[in-house]
């Protein structure tokens, strides 16, 4: 089975500064230090064994800083030599679609032969919808229409468009891309159920970034798989984002767990406004977030330990058990590690990935995954 990484770049201990609007005062911790920092444990990766690097888009808050995907990996691309990479996600709203497929095509050449998994996502924060000026409740159409642009531009030599939204006359995407299976290597991240059918009807595979047990997406992965067998197409594992701490003592792992993790949770509710449901309210196609968001609220969910208990922690072995018990409910055929988040030092981080490299690796990539088949319909 592989096992990837991904790099946040999260500049947690920023959220006090942020909020009150204190610019005059610099940062406690510099986005440049987070950058050398998380840069320099990117470049383990593929040193201790992992399959590869992913990473995330998000702008304008501590949340993570990283606004262009592609650009991160093409410096990794030319760092590595064996390691695949990842998007999870391009959010495809805040782009031109000829300039998403530029990047993904040039990416892929730049790997010379080796994968590219391409998420794509819709994106749920006012506080990045706003400064960009796109209306969030126009993110479905945006997605679809940039989606279909994006899929042309990395098949056919020579295209147009004409929609909506994009009006694209005849035009070659060049550099062309290298691989032809880019489109089979499709992902979508999803947040609400009402997205799910989308997903699964534009033939995206899915991306499981855990916002609630594991155990509660199984109905959402049987749907997903009942609209594939009716498009001709058969079951698709996911593609399973856990955050990751391994340490041998497991008390020492649930206090860091507990606490990193637990920043991570109050930065994404900070970033989303899962803490504020009035940030969703009457924005078309985000009743779900609201929804989300006031539950959270009014069940004063314990956010320090509530969102740890889904993730991955403890000694080698308990990190070997807990992969695969997610494996098995939702039947995914790769995991990616999410290793440093919230206010995590670095040496912490890099302790954790040593050790899951050393003692968790080897014997996750001799684990040959249950079938998904019992959760196709």
């Amino acid at each position: 089975m592989k096992i990837g990484i991904t790099l946040f770049f999260q500049n947690y201990t920023d959220w006090g500064r942020y909020a009150e609007g204190n610019w005059s005062q610099p940062p406690e911790v510099s986005d440049t230090a987070i950058y050398d920092e998380e840069l320099a444990l990117g470049d383990l990766a593929e040193p201790l064994g992992f399959d590869s690097i992913w990473t995330v888009e998000h702008h304008h808050t501590p949340y993570t800083m990283i606004p262009n995907p592609t650009q991160l990996l093409s410096y990794y691309a030319g760092r590595t030599k064996r390691i695949d990479v990842g998007t999870m996600v391009i959010v495809l709203p805040w782009h031109h679609p000829l300039h998403v497929a530029e990047d993904i095509s040039v990416l892929d050449n730049l790997l010379g032969g080796r994968k590219f998994y391409i998420g794509f996502g819709r994106g749920a924060s006012a506080k990045e919808y706003d400064p960009l000026g796109i209306p969030m409740e126009t993110s479905r159409q945006y997605f679809l229409e940039s989606l279909e642009v994006v899929r042309t531009a990395l098949t056919e030599p020579r295209f147009s468009f004409d929609g909506d939204i994009w009006k694209i006359s005849d035009t070659s995407l060049r550099p062309s891309p290298r691989s032809n299976d880019l489109v089979d290597n499709m992902y979508c991240a999803w947040g609400s159920p009402q997205t799910l059918p989308i997903v699964a009807q534009a033939g995206l595979g899915l991306l499981i970034i855990p916002m609630k047990p594991w155990d509660q997406y199984i109905p959402e992965i049987q749907d997903y798989n009942t609209i594939r067998e009716g498009n001709g197409w058969g079951p698709k594992a996911p593609i399973a984002i856990t955050w990751v701490y391994c340490h041998e003592d497991h008390d020492e792992a649930e206090a860091m767990a507990t606490t990193y993790m637990g920043n991570y949770w109050d930065s994404a509710a900070r970033h989303y406004g899962f803490a504020s449901p009035e940030e969703f309210k009457g924005v078309q196609s985000y009743e779900y977030y609201q929804q989300l968001a006031e539950a959270r609220v009014n069940a004063r969910l314990d956010q320090d330990t509530g969102f740890a208990k889904t993730q991955v922690f403890g000694t080698p072995d308990e990190c070997i058990e807990r992969m695969k018990e997610i494996q098995q409910t939702v039947g995914a055929d790769k995991f990616v590690g999410v290793f440093r988040y919230g206010a995590m030092p670095v040496a912490k981080a890099e302790a954790s990935m040593r050790l899951f490299a050393e003692k968790v690796l080897p014997v996750m990539h001799d684990y040959e995954p249950a079938s998904s088949s019992s959760l196709a319909r």
